[in-house]
């Protein structure tokens, strides 16, 4: 276990921000952390503030050096759990990358992620986002995950319903208010995490990118590599890859509003992009109502809005954290006066 100090996290962030950790540990396995919380730094460099867990950085946008003690998942490791007749149970280690993941269970011939294809991030992150994409969320598909209490060192173990999935939320975005709060938020490291596949595999397929590529091929029953595939060109297509142009994917959530807000939306913007969701809310597409405010292709310094896809800040080259924010704030301001929604980050801003 070795303390790295002025450690650079540009290659550490998607969106590509010069930025450096005070102080940054790599944690590779539960014994690294062990050993951590047993030394003297442990207690030093916790004192004033909580360490701060970085998996791969897709969801993050720095707005300056990191004080706190940056502890870097890498955990390997993945295996088959269990096979029954019903499905597999799946495990990965948290700082295994998400996309390579959802790749090689493909491979071994088991289904149910292949709409998850391509998200950026580590398996450790997807949980805490609760990642989605195509009529498919992580919790769909969850099983378990193991964590550790950063403040006490025990390992403890979460189902789904303990770990609070909601749109792009759980209950590791939120800090506790009291001792009866079960928030997590800056206070577990996620090791490792568990997906149930179950073998009666269905295809899901509600999306208009996707049937337009059933139109396109004439597939109308394609299997699960060829979703995989659809979906990796449909992303491509859509948005800039970080190694090439520094982003954080989706910058803001779809907002959901009442039928009537909806309708009232539509008498003034009829064109205005909307899914009637399950619980009778209305989701709309924050990309529309950012690129129907005149947003798409504009800036703010360094930071601009992607050409290609409103939904997405970029790095021009050289961006800053504060940049960033600002555009955005922007962003949110121009949808606020104009459709009467606040558009909610996606990213955390630290």
């Amino acid at each position: 276990m070795i303390v790295e100090k002025q450690v650079p996290l540009q290659g550490y962030n998607s969106f590509g921000i010069v930025a450096k950790a005070h102080h940054l540990v790599r944690i590779r396995d539960e014994a690294d952390l062990a050993a951590l919380r047993a030394s003297a730094p442990w207690a030093e460099l916790t004192r004033v503030a909580a360490p701060f867990v970085l998996g791969g950085g897709s969801n993050l946008v720095i707005t300056g050096d990191v004080r706190p003690l940056v502890l870097k998942v890498e955990i390997a490791g993945r295996r088959l759990m269990e096979e029954t007749p019903r499905g597999w149970l799946v495990e990965a280690g948290a700082g295994e990358n998400w996309h390579d993941f959802v790749q090689w269970t493909l491979e071994q011939g088991w289904p149910g992620l292949e709409n998850l294809a391509l998200i950026p991030g580590t398996v450790g992150a997807s949980p805490v986002q609760n990642i989605g994409a195509y009529g498919v969320e992580l919790q769909d598909r969850f099983h378990s995950l193991d964590a550790i209490d950063l403040r006490t060192g025990e390992r403890f173990t979460l189902d789904a319903a303990q770990c609070g999935f909601g749109y792009r939320d759980s209950v590791f975005k939120h800090v506790p208010t009291d001792a009866r709060d079960f928030g997590l938020g800056g206070r577990a490291l996620i090791t490792r995490v568990r997906f149930w596949l179950p073998k009666a595999w269905k295809p899901v397929l509600g999306y208009a990118d996707l049937e337009r590529k059933i139109a396109e091929t004439g597939n109308t029953a394609p299997d699960a590599q060829t979703i995989f595939d659809w979906i990796c060109a449909i992303r491509r297509a859509k948005l800039p890859d970080p190694a090439v142009i520094g982003n954080a994917g989706s910058f803001f959530k779809n907002p959901t509003v009442t039928p009537d807000q909806c309708a009232d939306i539509i008498a003034r913007d009829p064109k205005v992009v909307h899914y009637p969701m399950p619980d009778g809310t209305v989701k709309l597409a924050a990309g529309w109502l950012i690129d129907a405010c005149g947003w798409k292709g504009r800036g703010v310094g360094n930071a601009g809005v992607y050409d290609k896809q409103a939904l997405v800040l970029v790095n021009r080259g050289g961006a800053t954290g504060g940049e960033v924010v600002t555009l955005a704030k922007a962003i949110q301001t121009s949808v606020y006066e104009r459709f009467g929604i606040r558009l909610e980050p996606e990213p955390v801003v630290i």
